[in-house]
Formats: structure tokens, sequence, C-alpha cells
């Protein structure tokens, strides 16, 4: 069987969110590739606009890459008319969102979230536009849906008329080689790399509305007014690339007069997050929408009590190891901040919890289940 991969999410440099989906399972089906995928018949064709990048996987005999243009539209034209010539994948996948138009291939796409549904006015205009129209025509359009928690899975089946069947929840993964306690000597160095002393709260995400990030550094100034009576400061360290409407956010922390304890590192590479998560006291998650949410998850293997928004998927990923707090009541971050800073038990507890709870979530599961739903819709 031959399977099609759009492979350009894990084309780029500085890889958040679906980057690191993509890349994830391309690496997996790599592996699959090497140890014996051609006993299933099967080999992967990644599509790419550009060529690979010298860290993707190696063409091997049943994975190789296919490169052509346009680069514009490239998902609208160029790949619809490259899936006609010569011999065709017998399903096409599209980790990011967005299917083939106008393909006679059986596509599977995977939907992570339909925030633009639920907070249309934190999008910009023309984004919002191309994620209504292009993830309505590739959601009613694939043969099945891959998401990655029951949360998006419930969004898809109130915002479009289809069977629940299509849908399909596979839980994403982390990095168990990278993601793990460090030692004190590590956290040291990348502490002194990004500016960080003292004691520090970590969230990870790309700078933009959705993240909640104003209300998250309202809610540390409250918190660090308490913390530097108690343990002589705190900082709130914001890790993640600029992504759209950013400025307030870089200004918040200016209008609270506390500039000097919030720092933005931009994007960390990374060989340097899980040092960063690791020296944290808590990592926390205000988003008001996520459809999985993949750093909380990197934080608890990290062994990082961790506090996160009671809306969308994140209840659903961390159960009863994290703390939960209304994202859209400054005094309800604070408050969960707080506890976990000053609670001992309760940090102690949602650790443990949180080493529990990371049995849910690997790679190799995450491949091999979307494996089984390609080949399940594949052409017959």
């Amino acid at each position: 069987m031959i399977i099609g991969i759009d492979g350009n999410e894990a084309n780029v440099k500085n890889r958040v969110g679906t980057g690191v989906y993509t890349l994830e399972l391309l690496q997996q089906f790599h592996h699959l590739s090497l140890r014996g995928a051609e006993r299933r018949g099967n080999l992967f064709q990644i599509f790419l606009k550009e060529k690979p990048l010298a860290d993707l996987p190696l063409e091997t005999q049943n994975f190789m890459y296919k490169i052509f243009g346009p680069k514009k539209f490239w998902t609208q034209f160029a790949l619809p008319i490259k899936l006609t010539v010569g011999k065709k994948p017998d399903v096409f996948f599209s980790p990011a969102h967005y299917g083939p138009r106008f393909s006679k291939v059986p596509y599977v796409v995977t939907i992570h979230d339909l925030s633009y549904l639920r907070f249309p006015e934190l999008f910009r205009k023309e984004d919002l536009v191309q994620l209504t129209n292009w993830s309505k025509y590739s959601i009613l359009k694939s043969k099945a849906i891959i998401v990655p928690s029951k949360s998006t899975k419930d969004d898809i089946l109130k915002n479009y008329s289809m069977e629940p069947d299509k849908i399909t929840v596979i839980y994403e993964g982390y990095d168990k080689e990278a993601f793990k306690p460090q030692t004190a000597a590590v956290i040291s160095a990348v502490k002194k790399k990004y500016k960080i002393t003292g004691d520090y709260i970590v969230f990870v995400g790309t700078l933009q509305p959705r993240k909640n990030i104003e209300r998250l550094i309202e809610a540390f100034s409250l918190v660090n007014g308490k913390w530097k009576m108690v343990n002589g400061g705190l900082n709130l360290v914001i890790v993640g690339k600029k992504g759209w409407m950013y400025d307030q956010i870089l200004q918040k922390s200016n209008e609270l007069g506390i500039e000097d304890k919030v720092i933005f590192t931009d994007f960390v590479p990374d060989n340097d997050l899980p040092s960063l998560i690791s020296g944290a006291k808590v990592y926390v998650n205000p988003s008001l929408w996520e459809g999985f949410g993949i750093p909380v998850v990197e934080a608890q293997a990290c062994g990082v009590p961790v506090a996160v928004s009671n809306s969308s998927s994140l209840p659903e990923i961390v159960g009863d190891s994290g703390a939960l707090f209304d994202p859209t009541d400054v005094n309800a971050i604070t408050s969960a901040l707080g506890n976990l800073l000053t609670n001992a038990k309760t940090r102690s507890d949602l650790v443990k919890k949180g080493h529990e709870n990371l049995k849910r979530f690997s790679w190799e599961a995450c491949a091999e289940q979307t494996l089984l739903v390609l080949t399940k819709f594949a052409s017959k």
C-alpha cells in the first residue's frame, strides 16, 4: 500500500504544535520503514514544497520524498495535480487541517482544534477566512478525521453534520528521551543563558491571543507580590515565538510595572526546553482553547506540577494530575498558582500523578493508531 503524507509542517526550522506532531509521526513511520513495514506492503511517500531539512528522516526503500511546486496554493492546486500523475497513493494523510482539494485520492486529515470557530475575534481576518473555509471542505470531504482529544471530536460534531464513526481520537505523545527531570547543573546553565534568576513559573506556547497570556501576566503580578515576601521574588518565563496580535501581550508587563520579572525568551531550541521546564516551580497553561497541549505532558515528564485551564481538552489530558482553573478569571489563575507555589504536599501529589498520567501518551502508539486509520480508508 502506498501512503502519501503532507510533510510540510515538519519541514520548518522552528517547529511548534502541528510541526512537532507531523515530525514525530514522520519519524515513527520512518522507523517502521526500517524495521519491516515492507512486510505490511507499506510505502511512505512524503510530499513537500521544498527539499527536506537535514533533521528530517533520511530516505529508505520504503520512505521517500516527492518535492514539487509551485509553492503558492500548494495544497489547493499543486498537490491535487501531482496526485493524478503516475502511480497514485492508495490514501493521503494531511496532519494539519487541510486536505488536497479536488483530489480523487481518498484522504484522512487531522483536525487539531476548532478554536477559530470558538473565538473568531482572536484571529486575523485573512487567517480566519482560510481556516474556516479550507478546514470545512477538508472535514466534509475526507474519508476519516483524526483528532487529538475527545473535546475536539465533540466540537466537530457540534459544528458539522457527520457520523461520529468518521472521527477517531488519537492522543499525541512526547519525546521520552528529551523530556525528563534535568540536573541542577544543567538547569543552572540554561537559566544563565536566558538571564533567569531565582524561582520562576513557566509557560510554553506561541504568543497569540488564544493563549490568554495577558490574564496570566495579571495573575502573576498578584502572585509575585505575595511570593516576594515569602521567598525573595519570582519570575514568569514565557517561552514561545511571536505568532499574531501579540503587541498587547508584550506591553502588559510594562503596564503593570513588572517588566523586570516577566521574561520573553522567544523560540527556544529543543535541547534547551527540557531544562527550562525542569527548573520551574510550576508549569502553567492558561489557554482559552486547546486541541491537546503537548507542553503540558512534557512538563509532567520533567517532574513539574502543572496548572491548566478547565476548558477544552486540557481537563481531559491532565485528569486529576493537574490543578484546574477558570482561564477567564484572573483571581482563579492567581489562586491556583499560589497554591502550587506554597503547598508542598499538593506539589508532590501532582508530580506523582503526573508521572502516572504520562502512561497514556506516546508517539509510538499515536503512529500505530494513525496507520490503522490510514489502512482502513485506503482505496481497495
